[in-house]
């Protein structure tokens, strides 16, 4: 694993109309690592990720990709410097089929498209068959995984992915889950929001708890897990 963060969010405050969200939140993902974020709906677990990604104005606070400050970039810009973002909801183009929203996913890059479209079909069986297909008449499970695919298709240093695990059944939630670690140790680093947080916490190197929309806990995954207050209020023991 590359030492060092490759992603760091310092004390961003951003927020909707007249209300902050956050409230000086920090984190950081290093190189190879995937981190988990995790806390009660309403802590600013997906505002973070969309200040983070550039959908979202900082108010204040900074953000760094690979050590290049890229604060309030735009996301095309951001996605051009190896950064790549899953949505919960609306991630796919639902009247293009499988095929063109992989192609959508690779629209600035410039070689390499045809192996990169093999490797993410290797990586998501179900969609290789279905290149045809429109993203509409797939499962929420299907389109969960295109969503992550066409992400993958710019082959990003770091990848945001917001509750991917959402209104999932228990078996496309383990294969989804099963893929995200399968991304991370090829050496994407991945910031996972999640509200199932012990899968979450189970897969990652390291966690953060928000509340509120300010940083409540952080630390080593496993140590998270064992922790009596986090798992009492967000591990359901």
């Amino acid at each position: 694993m590359t030492t060092g963060p490759v992603l760091e969010a310092q004390g961003v405050v951003a927020g909707y109309g007249e209300v902050n969200i956050l409230h000086g939140v920090s984190l950081r993902v290093d190189g190879g690592e995937m981190v988990a974020v995790i806390g009660p709906n309403g802590a600013g677990k997906s505002t973070l990720l969309k200040a983070i990604f550039g959908l979202l104005p900082l108010r204040s606070g900074r953000v760094f990709l690979k050590g290049q400050e890229i604060t309030n970039l735009s996301p095309d810009e951001v996605v051009l410097r190896g950064l790549s973002y899953v949505p919960q909801v609306e991630n796919v183009f639902p009247s293009l089929t499988v095929l063109e929203n992989l192609e959508m996913g690779a629209f600035v890059r410039r070689n390499g498209v045809r192996h990169r479209l093999q490797q993410v079909c290797e990586l998501f069986p179900d969609l290789a068959g279905r290149r045809g297909e429109v993203a509409a008449r797939l499962s929420g499970g299907q389109r969960q995984m295109l969503a992550v695919a066409r992400a993958l298709m710019l082959d990003p240093e770091v990848l945001l992915l917001d509750e991917p695990s959402a209104s999932l059944s228990p078996k496309m939630v383990a294969i989804i889950f099963d893929r995200i670690g399968i991304i991370n140790q090829a050496g994407t680093a991945i910031l996972l929001v999640e509200q199932n947080a012990k899968e979450a916490l189970s897969l990652s190197h390291r966690g953060y708890v928000l509340a509120m929309g300010q940083n409540r806990l952080e630390g080593e995954a496993k140590g998270l897990l064992e922790n009596a207050e986090v798992a009492r209020l967000y591990l359901g023991a």
